[in-house]
């Protein structure tokens, strides 16, 4: 009998790990890709070769994948966040020097792109104060690697003056090659 109920309850333990376990998992959506390549660089026939293009794996984009919300922000039907419409907030918002010292036309340090958050949100910009710095994961869910130009197609999605060049800084502190202009997401 002391047998029975300690199995059952290491039964129950493990079910309830494995429970836990399992509602802590992220489903990782689909990257877009659908070519192949060599070592070289050149497109090659996706069978067989389980790269990304062949297997596309992943949770299927919504339709569409992004909304505008009609007050200056766009909402990514994927992942939840709100980003700024305007790719390139420094430029518009303030088309001569903004609040924390950038002057148009050039980058920002990660400091000054931190500091132009910072004072969004105490003006509470576009009916937020939640702004941030994406991470370093948001920033690369906006890609679309089915795109060869992925500003084009971000400015196709609703968006506007996304850089030709994708430069963003990211609230991660590790360099990322998102470079010196701000654009901030709420949550």
């Amino acid at each position: 009998m002391r047998r029975l109920l300690f199995t059952l309850f290491a039964t129950l333990i493990l079910h309830s790990l494995c429970t836990i376990a399992y509602a802590a998992t992220i489903l990782l959506p689909k990257t877009g890709q659908t070519t192949c390549y060599d070592a070289s660089g050149a497109s090659i026939a996706c069978a067989g070769t389980g790269q990304d293009g062949e297997l596309q794996m992943g949770v299927a984009w919504p339709n569409p994948r992004f909304s505008d919300n009609s007050d200056q922000t766009v909402t990514d039907n994927l992942t939840g966040l709100i980003w700024t419409k305007d790719a390139n907030l420094p430029a518009t918002h303030n088309p001569i020097v903004d609040a924390v010292g950038i002057p148009i036309g050039t980058g920002a340090t990660w400091q000054q792109a931190l500091d132009y958050v910072k004072a969004l949100n105490t003006e509470n910009y576009l009916g937020h104060n939640d702004w941030r710095l994406p991470n370093i994961n948001e920033l690369a869910s906006l890609v679309n690697k089915g795109e060869s130009n992925q500003a084009a197609w971000l400015n196709g999605q609703g968006f506007a003056n996304v850089q030709s060049v994708l430069c963003y800084w990211s609230g991660s502190s590790r360099l990322t090659v998102m470079n010196n202009s701000t654009w901030a997401t709420a949550t």
